[in-house]
Formats: C-alpha cells, sequence, structure tokens
C-alpha cells in the first residue's frame, strides 16, 4: 500500500501572527492574506502553519478564502515554542541593505536579542524598527523558527555600558586585538552578549571604555578585517559553536 502521505505537508506555507493562538477560528487580513491568497493560492481545506512567539506553532486549516481575507481553523498545536540561547546582538547602525541582512541573519541564527548601538563614528543614526522587523519575522518563517528575536530601540554607547546588566559578558570585536574568539567565549559561558562597532570602528575613546567595563572582553575574528555585517555574524556563529545550541 502506498505510505500515506505527512499532515502538514512540508511544503505547508508558515505565517507569523501577532495574535496569540489557541484552537478556534482566526481571521487573518492585511498584507499576509494577500500572500496566502494571491501568491500561495490558498484555496478552503488548505492548511497553514502558524506562529505567534508566544505559544508556539499550530496548524491552521483554511475554512473560508475571501478576497482580502481568509479565516482558519486552528486545530491542533504542532510544536511548543523553541528555546533560546541567551545572547544579545548589540550592533551598530550601518547602511540600510546591511543592517537589514544582518537582523535576518541574526534571526536565523538564533539570537535572542538585537540592540542597535550608536557610536561616534557611525554614519547611520536613525532606524527602521518595523522594517528591520519584517525582516526578522520573514525569517523566522522560511527557516522554521517558533520564536523572534527581541528588538529594541536605539542605545547610545555610553548608556548601553552603564546600564549594562551584572552577570552578562560582553565581547567586543576589538579590531587592535584581543583574545581569540571561540577561548574567550568558552571561559565566559553564560549570559552574554556580542557588540561590534560600526564601518570605522570604535574610535579610541570609545574602545578605552569598553575595555574598562568590567563586563567586556575583547575578541579577536582572525587574521583578516572583516567589514561590520561580517564580524557581527560571524561572531554570533562562533558562539553559537561554543557555548549556544548547535
Amino acid at each position: 500500500m502506498p505510505a500515506t502521505p505527512a499532515w502538514p505537508p512540508q511544503s505547508t506555507p508558515r505565517l507569523f501572527v501577532e495574535t496569540e493562538l489557541a484552537p478556534g477560528p482566526l481571521r487573518i487580513d492585511g498584507a499576509p492574506a494577500h500572500y496566502l491568497i494571491q501568491v500561495m493560492r490558498t484555496k478552503t481545506g488548505d492548511p497553514v502553519k502558524l506562529f505567534d512567539d508566544r505559544t508556539g506553532e499550530w496548524l491552521g486549516v483554511a475554512q473560508a478564502v475571501g478576497k482580502r481575507d481568509l479565516v482558519f481553523d486552528v486545530t491542533e498545536r504542532l510544536r511548543e515554542r523553541e528555546p533560546v540561547p541567551d545572547l544579545w546582538l548589540c550592533a551598530a547602525p550601518i547602511k540600510k541593505a546591511r543592517i537589514d541582512w544582518v537582523a535576518e541573519k541574526a534571526c536565523e541564527l538564533g539570537v535572542a536579542r538585537l540592540a542597535p548601538v550608536l557610536t561616534r563614528r557611525a554614519v547611520v543614526d536613525k532606524l527602521n524598527l518595523d522594517r528591520l522587523r519584517s525582516h526578522m519575522i520573514e525569517a523566522a518563517e522560511q527557516c522554521g523558527r517558533t520564536a523572534l528575536p527581541e528588538l529594541v530601540e536605539p542605545v547610545k554607547l555610553p548608556a548601553l555600558l552603564r546600564d549594562w546588566p551584572a552577570g552578562r559578558a560582553l565581547f567586543f570585536a576589538d579590531e587592535t586585538g584581543g583574545l581569540p574568539a571561540l577561548e574567550a567565549m568558552r571561559a565566559n559561558p553564560g549570559p552574554a552578549a556580542i557588540l561590534v562597532g560600526p564601518e570605522g570602528g570604535f574610535d579610541p575613546e570609545e574602545r578605552e571604555a569598553i575595555r574598562a567595563h568590567t563586563s567586556a572582553v575583547g575578541i579577536a575574528l582572525g587574521p583578516r578585517i572583516l567589514r561590520a555585517e561580517t564580524a557581527a555574524l560571524a561572531a554570533v556563529s562562533l558562539w553559537m559553536g561554543a557555548v549556544g545550541d548547535w
């Protein structure tokens, strides 16, 4: 006999919703509805995987499909919300397409929080947080995550250092030299953050202020000079491999 097809199919679309999910009807409109109706050609009876960053991933089955909205019957929880490694990425804003890429990949790699940090040499001092969040949502939908990184308002570097929580290591990518990143990370397990400067790096006064902080650990990311976005994601990858959940 032929094998029973998997349900829901692997090709089932995934969608993030702001509403806390529970069994019962769920109406979807706006851009998500347009995507499901016009792009995915969702029909009555089709499944969708829904997640809300709170309760996990759920199965919804389309009950009514209109021109601009859909109603799903949320039937069962497929997965609990995933545990998230306690790693923050504190990154200086960089140019639009590149910071969008950082937000997207930080979500894919499993970062718990993305915290933009304003530094003296940053060429960008304003961020569209709604756009960054949209990039993280799209990444989570595509890569199967059930949790989203927390996205916080930009903060100036002195305020970040002043209010730094005790017990959280602050690994900063120091282009002038530091401990090998893997060595430093393995020696400091537990809650952590990675601090990466802008295209021009930290200025000397900023670097000294970071080094003077009791939680700061300067790290080196190899013999080559990396672009800001490359350094950020390289450091996150190293931490995930050393003490995260990889």
